[in-house]
């Protein structure tokens, strides 16, 4: 099994920053892809960013393009979410996942084996 838990999530004024974390533990594959998935109330959960652990490559969802970054620690255990230029519209709870190793590293939640319990974005105007 694989765990993974978020923290850094909080309140911030539009215009801000915020950077969110996931340790990972547990029978987790370093070159696993691993993502970024944000749920607002009455919404479907939104994939935002996702990495592949083994080249590094990275993708963006076109809301969040250029203004967050996601990123590994070099021992590959902890992901990170920067978050800058905060919009009200960014408000959520923020989650991390993994899916199972060797897998292709696409969008669709449900692809995405391993989930963490959340961290609440909250960017007031």
């Amino acid at each position: 099994q694989v765990q993974l838990a978020e923290s850094g999530g909080g309140s911030v004024q539009a215009g801000g920053s915020l950077r969110l974390s996931c340790d990972v533990s547990g029978a987790t594959y370093r070159g696993a892809c691993r993502g970024w998935f944000r749920q607002a109330p009455g919404k479907e959960r939104e994939a935002i960013a996702r990495i592949r652990g083994g080249s590094g490559t990275t993708y963006y969802a076109d809301s969040v393009q250029g203004r967050f970054t996601i990123s590994l620690d070099s021992a590959k255990t902890t992901l990170y979410l920067q978050m800058n230029s905060l919009k009200p519209e960014d408000t959520a709870m923020y989650y991390c996942a993994e899916r199972r190793p060797l897998e292709l590293c696409t969008s669709d939640p449900g692809g995405f084996a391993y989930w963490g319990q959340g961290t609440q974005v909250t960017v007031s105007s």
